[in-house]
């Protein structure tokens, strides 16, 4: 009996640590200032749009520039296949055709390298194609940046739509966490989160700009890094009602590979503290989930007494308890279903698999493909 009160303390112990790491995390998860009566100072801000096969996301973020009065959008054709270029004409943006990148070169940092120099805009605003931004999203984008300067980013409310779509859900999560950028005592290593970033050109050549970053698959983390060691200073922040995207409308596959070629190099970038902290928050939920079904299977059958550990009381709280916790955070991030939380191991399983694949390809493969290109990982000398 003895042992069992000490298991299950120990089990307390242990997921309470847990939860703490997912709280002490998220502690300042600050969100795009709303309601802010914005300036007519649109003529300075440029926007900048890479654009690889985006013929059916363009229309709705083109759309929603325009109703912010935003004169200079340049959307960079990125060797698209489909009608990219001419739904951006229509769309009122000035489109400029992308060459093939050169050696040593990602697709989108030439992009974006590309558009950069085309505006001449004080501001650059470097928007996704699948973002849409609210009618205040440009006001509260500029009162970020006020506050510091430098490079602010934003990781924008993810539109979630289809069943399939549910299952990023830790994705988002672990991004958040793992960033360590909304930590209660932010980590030394800045993180930024590349589909809407807003800078000073002046800022931007300061920190070389995406030359700088020209061989990352994950230039937007590298990017926050040239900022900081130009002296700049990185905020971040997440969209709430003002700035959103739909990100894999595609099909399960495209989510798949979206995840797999982001998350694991993505991990490797983190801070070692965030790190670990969202380790020990996703293990937790680990642990709950497994814990909770054995519990489950020896109350409903008898068998399987050897491998349960904990009390059953104990496993049911936890489960209430970090369900909850996800909620709340999957409210804050998106448009997520109930059950994404409710009965969060599905989503989990589905964390499991594409971080097991993304692992695998990252580490023995050594390459992954991503619209319709083979983005090499063994050196900085891929095209993603």
């Amino acid at each position: 009996m003895t042992d069992v009160v000490l298991v299950d303390a120990v089990l307390v112990v242990v997921l309470l640590v847990a939860a703490a790491c997912g709280w002490w995390l998220l502690a300042d998860l600050r969100t795009v200032p709303r309601g802010l009566a914005y300036a007519d100072r649109s003529t300075s801000v440029s926007v900048v749009v890479p654009a690889r096969d985006e013929e059916a996301t363009l229309p709705a973020l083109l759309e929603s520039l325009r109703g912010l009065g935003l004169r200079e959008v340049v959307v960079v054709d990125d060797g698209s296949r489909d009608a990219t270029a001419a739904v951006a004409r229509a769309g009122g943006a000035t489109v400029l055709p992308g060459t093939p990148p050169p050696p040593g070169w990602t697709g989108k940092a030439w992009a974006c390298h590309l558009g950069a120099g085309a505006p001449s805009g004080e501001l650059l605003l470097f928007l996704d194609a699948d973002t849409v931004l609210g009618p205040d999203a440009l006001a509260g984008l500029l009162a970020l940046h006020e506050v510091r300067g430098g490079l602010v980013s934003v990781q924008p409310f993810h539109r979630v739509e289809r069943p399939y779509e549910q299952l990023s859900a830790y994705f988002n999560v672990m991004s958040l966490l793992a960033s360590g950028a909304f930590a209660r005592r932010p980590a030394t290593r800045p993180m930024a989160f590349g589909p809407c970033l807003l800078t000073t050109r002046a800022d931007y050549d300061r920190a070389g700009g995406h030359e700088a970053v020209r061989g990352e698959i994950l230039d937007d983390v590298q990017l926050a890094a040239a900022y900081d060691r130009a002296g700049l200073p990185v905020r971040c922040a997440v969209g709430g009602d003002s700035i959103r995207m739909r990100s894999y409308p595609g099909g399960l596959r495209q989510l798949a590979d979206g995840w797999t070629k982001n998350f694991a190099s993505g991990a490797s970038a983190a801070a070692p503290g965030p790190t670990l902290g969202a380790g020990l928050w996703v293990s937790a939920h680990h642990a709950v989930a497994v814990g909770a079904a054995l519990a489950l299977v020896e109350a409903v059958t008898g068998w399987g007494a050897s491998l349960t550990w904990g009390d059953p009381a104990l496993w049911a709280v936890a489960w209430v308890g970090f369900a909850a916790q996800l909620g709340w955070i999957l409210r804050r991030v998106g448009s997520f279903r109930w059950w994404t939380w409710a009965l969060f191991p599905v989503c989990l399983l589905a964390f499991d698999v594409i971080f097991a694949r993304s692992a695998a390809l990252t580490l023995v493969r050594r390459s992954v493909r991503w619209r319709g290109r083979e983005v090499d990982l063994r050196s900085s000398e891929g095209v993603g």
